[in-house]
């Protein structure tokens, strides 16, 4: 599935497994959780660290831009399948900065 139009009762789905809609280089997220109790970063700034859009996904390079409650990620390579609703969780090495709810993919189809 690439998307849905919930207005009008309607799924989006590619055929394969590679189809290039299914990866995403950008995305936001809400609700962001930090374990200091406050971003490492300051609001406009990047912080280049690690993320896993999934359970057990080896670590994929970001930099995420904080802005107030909302976060705006860009991998560095284009992530498969990042949905809407889904956990997002922030590391630096084996140290964890944080998670948010993906809210928003902002560029489906990025080529892989």
């Amino acid at each position: 599935m690439i998307g849905k139009d919930l207005q009008n009762n309607v799924l989006l789905v590619a055929q394969g497994e590679d189809h290039p809609m299914l990866y995403a280089t950008r995305a936001s997220a809400i609700q962001p959780t930090w374990v200091a109790g406050c971003p490492p970063a300051g609001a406009g700034e990047p912080l280049d660290c690690t993320a896993k859009f999934r359970y057990r996904q080896p670590d994929q390079a970001v930099t995420v831009h904080i802005e107030e409650e909302k976060l705006l990620i860009t991998a560095h390579t284009p992530q498969r399948a990042i949905t809407p609703g889904q956990s997002v969780v922030f590391y630096q090495g084996e140290n964890c900065l944080g998670g948010a709810v993906v809210d928003a993919v902002l560029d489906s189809g990025a080529a892989k």
